[in-house]
């Protein structure tokens, strides 16, 4: 077979990683008969630098073309303080998922075996989760506003707005997840206080009926937050609305040990899927050959699995993955005091090695 990637690598780090996630493509369709074909695609602060705009005209049509986009990473400190919404980058995020309807981001937080001393908790458990966001709705793309008030100042307002439809798409995606997995379904909202969580509950009871076989329950976003700190073990799925699962699932890829390990996939109902690292841009590190690459390769084994369901393919990156940590090779970020640390690239031709 072969497949058409369009290739995000964008600021800081992002092209290093996105280099070594590349070159464990091409050993992939080596392994397993695959081609690749990689287009790359503009965005993001090094788009403003070069274009003027973080989001180029003709992004999302670049990627259509394509059956799948990997991204690196975009933003830093350089464009942090710009006011026009086209020269910062995380509008660029934002205008590429609502533009290729990608509406559902599946954050996978699991415990590696070989890091299970890096967990910041007293664990003894394990930690294999998978956070079922909503992506494209919500308060972070609902009407904004600033206005004078005669007594209290300036005042801002943003609209959180869910319809059932697209509460019933993400919580389908949750319990099909949920099927292949342990059959345990978490719903996160805030229903004793919220209007849209009051809705969102009555449409996933609605959708729970048609899914008898998963277990099913409702948490509180405050009682999910603690809950994942006191045993994160009880959960297998989890689906949330876009800003609740912005922040659950950041906390989850803490717990873990390293963010540096966590991939993410961002998919809606036809080609092509986001497959990216959850990791920022590190500007502080890029170029300097100390970027850890495993979550931009675990990136593509996602890739793999959900865009292309070869779960061969994704399987193999995931052990080879594995047994390099398990033979205690690190980087930098994963590193414990006094363990030898090899780079961004070493760290690639390992991963490729066990391949």
């Amino acid at each position: 077979m072969n497949y058409k990637i369009a290739l995000i690598k964008g600021d800081g780090i992002g092209p290093e990683v996105v280099g070594e996630a590349v070159k464990v493509m091409d050993a992939i369709g080596r392994k397993f008969g695959h081609t690749f074909e990689y287009v790359d695609v503009l965005m993001g602060g090094c788009a403003i630098d070069a274009v003027g705009k973080s989001y180029p005209d003709g992004t999302a049509e670049q990627c259509r073309a394509c059956d799948a986009v990997l991204l690196g990473a975009v933003g830093g400190p350089k464009w942090g303080h710009a006011t026009d919404p086209d020269k910062r980058p995380e509008t660029a995020l934002l205008s590429i998922r609502k533009d290729l309807g990608l509406y559902a981001n599946l954050r996978p937080a699991a415990l590696r075996p070989a890091l299970a001393e890096s967990c910041p908790l007293k664990n003894d458990r394990g930690i294999d989760l998978m956070i079922v966001r909503e992506l494209t709705g919500g308060v972070y793309f609902g009407k904004r506003d600033r206005y004078q008030t005669e007594d209290r100042g300036e005042e801002a307002s943003d609209l959180m707005a869910y319809s059932e439809k697209e509460i019933e798409r993400i919580g389908r995606r949750g319990f099909e997840l949920a099927r292949l997995r342990r059959k345990k379904l978490a719903s996160v909202d805030k229903a004793n206080v919220l209007e849209t969580s009051r809705l969102w509950r009555q449409v996933m009871h609605r959708l729970a009926e048609a899914y008898p076989d998963v277990q099913y329950e409702d948490v509180l976003v405050d009682n999910a937050a603690m809950q994942l700190v006191r045993d994160p073990g009880q959960f297998d799925v989890v689906v949330t609305e876009n800003m609740f699962g912005d922040i659950l699932s950041d906390e989850a890829s803490m717990i873990t040990g390293s963010i540096g390990l966590l991939p993410s996939a961002s998919i809606g109902d036809a080609a092509p899927g986001l497959y990216e690292p959850i990791h920022g841009s590190a500007p502080d590190i890029a170029g300097q050959d100390k970027a850890n690459p495993i979550a931009t390769i675990l990136s593509v084994a996602m890739m793999f699995r959900y865009s292309f369901d070869l779960p061969a393919e994704a399987q193999a990156i995931e052990t080879a993955v594995d047994a390099v940590l398990n033979e205690g090779w690190r980087t930098a970020d994963i590193a414990k005091s006094g363990e030898e640390v090899v780079g961004t690239v070493k760290m690639g031709e390992l991963i490729r090695a066990k391949l």
